[in-house]
């Protein structure tokens, strides 16, 4: 029972710690009247705020009662923790699960610990890109459709041919945000570009991630080179403004594409 405990709590320390959280099991935390232990604390953040999660792992083969809520529910009063869960394989008792109606105390089995805590994070850090392709949104539109052209950045409006065009892989990009978000897997990420970044579908996060980044990088690189084309030719005289991706008409636009 012993190794077996171990085990599951190290896998739910192992989870956490592959979705970027600081995640430690057999934890002593300090509370307002007391000290207490935990079986595995997460620290992290979401939506730029710092969160703190206690996870009791009971790999038991009886089903959890409502004196282990309660006393949990103790823990995270005292301690101040966000929220708390109790995973457990065999379930548990009506009492407990009365016990933890109308609190910030889960339970759950890992399984459904997992698919909550990957829809969570994920989110936060798809959100993230979408601060970052903002960014690019920004720095592209500062430059005149003209300039835009001349420089390589888009294709003239009424042609496609499968040329490079910074504008349909950042489509794309915010495409590939969207469908994440939403969790809608696997996700199309084909730019129909003659030459592709990455993998053409993502079944799952850490493939969407991984084109996400190379496909940021690609026209990251393309508009520094071309603003640097554009200052040896003393073209770069762009209008310099900052619109976060509430107020972005553009993102607006490209969030509202199917």
């Amino acid at each position: 029972m012993g190794k077996d405990w171990y085990q599951f709590q190290e896998k739910i320390k192992d989870h956490f710690k592959k979705l970027g959280c600081d995640a430690k099991t057999n934890v002593r935390i300090k509370g307002t009247r007391t000290n207490h232990d935990i079986d595995v604390l997460i620290k992290s953040k979401f939506l730029g705020h710092n969160i703190t999660w206690g996870i009791e792992a009971k790999k038991w083969k009886e089903k959890v009662s409502k004196l282990h809520v309660l006393a949990l529910r103790q823990i995270v009063d005292d301690t101040g923790m966000d929220k708390a869960f109790i995973i457990s394989e065999n379930g548990f008792q009506s009492g407990a699960i009365d016990a933890s109606a109308h609190s910030n105390i889960e339970l759950l089995t890992f399984e459904q610990l997992k698919n909550i805590s990957e829809d969570y994070f994920h989110s936060d850090i798809l959100n993230q890109y979408l601060d970052r392709i903002n960014l690019n949104i920004n720095r592209y539109y500062s430059h005149s459709k003209k300039i835009r052209i001349q420089y390589g950045l888009r294709q003239e409006p009424i042609i496609f041919d499968g040329k490079f065009d910074v504008y349909i892989i950042m489509i794309a990009i915010i495409r590939g945000i969207k469908a994440g978000i939403s969790g809608d897997y696997p996700i199309d990420l084909n730019t129909h570009l003659n030459e592709q970044y990455g993998t053409r579908y993502a079944e799952n996060f850490y493939q969407l991630i991984n084109w996400l980044n190379q496909n940021l990088i690609t026209i990251e690189e393309s508009i520094l080179k071309a603003e640097i084309e554009m200052q040896k030719n003393d073209d770069f005289k762009p209008s310099l403004s900052f619109k976060n991706k509430e107020e972005n008409l553009h993102m607006i636009l490209f969030k509202g594409i199917k």
